[in-house]
């Protein structure tokens, strides 16, 4: 159970983080961003395959569509 210890004492956050957090919570996301995110996720879902690349997932993610 010692391996548990480090979180008895959760350290406090960051103020300057809580600000920004803040201030990115009232902002709308552009579906360029949304785009981006969504070929990060692919992306790291991929890493044990040397074979893709993000700019892979990127052209792929143009011909594949959701409904």
């Amino acid at each position: 159970m010692a391996d548990r210890k480090q979180f008895l004492a959760v350290p406090p956050a960051d103020p300057e983080l809580l600000k920004m957090m803040d201030e990115a919570r009232g902002q709308p996301v552009s579906e360029h961003d949304l785009r981006e995110q969504r070929i990060s996720f692919a992306f790291g879902n991929a890493l044990d395959n040397d074979e893709i690349t993000k700019e892979s997932v990127r052209e792929a993610s143009e011909h594949i569509r959701l409904r």
